[in-house]
């Protein structure tokens, strides 16, 4: 059943026993009832907003579990998504993540420390900027990075700078690392670049994350900072668990 219509027959239960009439009543009726039950028991609003947020959540947790069933292989295995750690490792841990994200950058360490503890993790990042147009240049310029095989010592050194990603500082960073920046312009522009970041949008919507960072490990939908004992346990659970 539809949500609202949820909530309208929560509201409606305690309107049937006042409604003694014998033909259908008028929607102006239905209103008026409506008005008179919410005003004799208030506490009906907010269980019907209970409800509501009840059946949201649950059709929110439907569409997770379809995108985990159906699209595994385009999460986990994406060849338009970068891949540190072990390629081959027997447990993958997907980030979304935004250069901008103060969270993001915190997670850096638990990440890295997952990684060095465990060499046999697949870490795949999708690049996810939703905090601004700053974001989503510096997306770009590191997906391009990928052209110069740079992509990973990029991506640290992103993540490890003080102040914003934006167009400045992330040249400025491309230059210090070797970058050919004219190069990486032009790659930029590459239609693979953008196609990883709409595929980052939709993915991230139909999993339901509304924040960076995000993490899928195994069928665990872990939104925002975690500790990397925290990522050590899900881990474990998922390679437990196949």
């Amino acid at each position: 059943m539809h949500p609202m219509k949820t909530a309208a027959l929560a509201l409606g239960l305690a309107i049937v026993p006042i409604a003694g009439f014998a033909q259908e009543p008028s929607d102006t009726r239905i209103k008026e009832l409506a008005l008179e039950a919410i005003r004799e028991n208030p506490q009906i609003v907010m269980e019907a907003v209970q409800l509501l947020e009840q059946e949201q959540a649950a059709t929110r947790a439907d569409a997770a579990a379809d995108v985990l069933k159906n699209q595994r292989q385009l999460l986990e295995r994406d060849p338009n998504a970068p891949v540190l750690g072990n390629p081959e490792g027997d447990v993958t841990v997907v980030e979304f993540f935004d250069y901008n994200c103060p969270y993001c950058k915190r997670a850096m360490s638990e990440v890295q420390g997952l990684l060095d503890a465990d060499s046999n993790v697949r870490l795949v990042y999708r690049e996810w900027p939703i905090l601004s147009e700053d974001s989503v240049f510096a997306a770009k310029a590191a997906l391009a990075a990928r052209q110069q095989g740079k992509y990973e010592e990029f991506h640290w050194a992103l993540m490890g700078m003080e102040g914003r990603a934006e167009e400045a500082s992330v040249m400025r960073l491309a230059e210090e690392i070797g970058l050919d920046i004219e190069q990486l312009r032009t790659d930029m522009d590459a239609s693979e670049v953008q196609e990883h970041i709409d595929e980052s949008m939709r993915l991230s919507q139909a999993l339901g994350f509304n924040g960076t960072p995000s993490f899928v490990i195994g069928d665990a939908l872990v939104p925002g900072f975690v500790e990397q004992d925290q990522l050590e346990a899900l881990v474990d659970k998922t390679r437990e668990s196949d």
